[in-house]
């Protein structure tokens, strides 16, 4: 099974990702600098959840473009 996150760290999440889109990449070090700088997360757990659901999201997209042979 899964983890089950919070709506609102999905939302905030998909925000930033359709807003910077090409700034998240798939390392959870630069992605963490990368929420805090977009956003006003002043706790230090909310942040590392945003930015792992981010690495989640950019490794999904990563494997659905890559063609299976």
């Amino acid at each position: 099974m899964g983890n089950v996150r919070q709506s609102y760290i999905k939302n905030l999440a998909a925000k930033l990702i359709m807003d910077y889109d090409d700034e998240f990449s798939t390392d959870f070090e630069e992605n963490k600098h990368k929420v805090t700088e977009y956003t006003n997360v002043k706790s230090k757990v909310i942040r590392n959840r945003v930015a792992g659901y981010i690495v989640r999201q950019k490794c999904i997209q990563l494997r659905t473009k890559i063609p299976q042979v």
